[in-house]
């Protein structure tokens, strides 16, 4: 199949700035995209998109198809990087089979489900039904737009998200999240007399989806930093910043932390550091292979946390769960609720915030997880506020989107495709609510290192990918 029309639309929203909750941009490039062709378009007040294009001939008598995918992206870069997401483009390479962005994401998730579905809008040969593409805002920051979608905004019962991550699968559920975040204070103390001040940094992790990764035993840098730190700690240290991940949904690639050692420990506390280094390199040698390490004299801070907040603090980051908590007893090998240590970052007004994400297929065990690591946090001292949190999607095994997608992938390749739940978080759910009536599936190329640097498309999966996606809009 051809998909370069795809790929051009690509090249072109990874020159957008996308960040969630600053869509502004791609959001405009929608509107002007749809003007430009006379098709309807319509916004929501939140910056959500939809654009229909009328049945093609012969497909009128059929259902509208909502085909659906998310503007923003995960915004992440190598420690390295002086990439700026506001205003530089996206730089890729092709290697191998693969579109890489080697020191950001890329932006395939969901850029690639974007502007798959406006191919299909600026497509005039292609059959297909009245089509209602729509392009939901801040999906990575908690499904902020699918959940300010309105009654009326779409009018398909069926719905196509372009939104999963491994070709030749089909999604038919997946899990629900919400967010658990810590909240510290502390006062600032002097640093005692002839303290020495060094800059602690690990780095180098392959960091991740936290759901789709959360089961690969992968390193997690504000675990580690923590670690590190408890280690050092009966050496009677000053923990002066520290500082480690990103976002709630990425797994922790590296961590930071500024220490004030007494002048007669530092030869020890550098040396428990190379014990250390070592130790994490072996633990993580097959996860994990390019890790490193850093101890460095620095100068210019003159103040420290308590050390009774930074005791607490470490004890709790030490303390939280992190990683898979249940494997499904229903569906073979898949998640079914995990928890992620996401964060710790310093704020003004001395504070520290800690930020975590808790998943689950069963909204009890995903509520519960949530208790235990507020539990563990406010034990610590912290002020704790959940999210709102988003529903898992039901999977629905007699599903017509389903058997029409199943009976595509096997007219077309021959072999049968795989229907499974993930255990990512999708928009599906929230849609659920909204619309139960509505027949859903999730489909797309094969990406990998998501919400990593790294991040990666495999090009002959998008050529498979839109045979199958084409096909099936001829036979929904």
């Amino acid at each position: 199949m051809n998909t370069e029309k795809v790929l051009n639309f690509f090249r072109e929203i990874t020159r957008i700035p996308r960040e969630s909750g600053h869509e502004e941009q791609i959001v405009a490039y929608l509107q002007q995209f749809a003007a430009s062709r006379g098709l309807e378009c319509k916004t929501d007040k939140v910056g959500n998109v939809m654009i229909a294009k009328p049945a093609s001939k012969g497909y009128e008598d059929r259902p509208t198809v909502v085909l659906q995918g998310h503007t923003d992206m995960v915004c992440e870069k190598k420690s390295t990087s002086n990439f700026d997401f506001s205003k530089d483009p996206i730089r890729y390479v092709i290697e191998d089979g693969w579109m890489i962005a080697h020191d950001t994401t890329l932006g395939a998730d969901n850029g690639i489900g974007v502007a798959s579905a406006m191919a299909i809008l600026d497509d005039d040969t292609i059959e297909h039904p009245r089509v209602e593409c729509l392009f939901t805002v801040s999906e990575e920051t908690g499904l902020d737009g699918a959940r300010a979608v309105k009654k009326g905004f779409i009018t398909g019962k069926t719905l196509i998200n372009l939104d999963d991550e491994d070709e030749g699968y089909f999604c038919v559920g997946c899990a629900g999240g919400m967010d658990t975040v810590g909240t510290f204070t502390y006062r600032e103390k002097k640093l005692l007399p002839g303290a020495v001040l060094t800059r602690f940094t690990i780095g180098g992790g392959q960091g991740g989806h936290s759901g789709d990764d959360i089961d690969k035993g992968r390193f997690n840098g504000v675990q580690q930093i923590a670690r590190f730190l408890n280690e050092i700690w009966p050496y009677n240290v000053d923990l002066c910043e520290i500082g480690a991940g990103n976002k709630r949904n990425a797994i922790a690639r590296g961590g930071v932390a500024v220490v004030a050692i007494p002048a007669r420990s530092e030869e020890k506390v550098v040396a428990q550091f190379n014990d250390f280094a070592a130790r994490l390199k072996a633990e993580f040698a097959v996860t994990d292979p390019g890790l490193y390490f850093q101890a460095e004299p620095i100068s210019g801070v003159g103040k420290a946390i308590d050390r009774g907040t930074a005791s607490r603090l470490i004890r709790a980051l030490i303390s939280i769960p992190h990683g898979v908590e249940e494997m499904s007893a229903d569906i073979p090998g898949l998640i079914e609720t995990s928890t992620n240590l996401a964060s710790v970052k310093m704020e003004k007004g001395c504070k520290i915030v800690v930020g975590t994400m808790q998943r689950s297929s069963v909204n009890s065990e995903r509520v519960f997880l949530s208790e235990r690591v507020a539990a563990v946090l406010e034990l610590a001292g912290a002020k704790v506020r959940h999210s709102d949190g988003y529903p898992g999607w039901k999977p629905n095994m007699n599903s017509h989107v389903k058997d029409v997608c199943v009976a595509s992938y096997k007219r077309l390749f021959g072999r049968e495709p795989i229907v499974r739940a993930i255990h990512a978080g999708l928009e599906c759910g929230l849609f659920t609510e909204k619309f139960p009536d509505m027949d859903m599936i999730a489909f797309g190329p094969t990406l990998r290192g998501v919400h990593a640097p790294g991040e990666r498309l495999d090009l002959a999966s998008l050529d498979r990918f839109w045979a199958v996606l084409l096909d099936v809009l001829k036979n929904l």
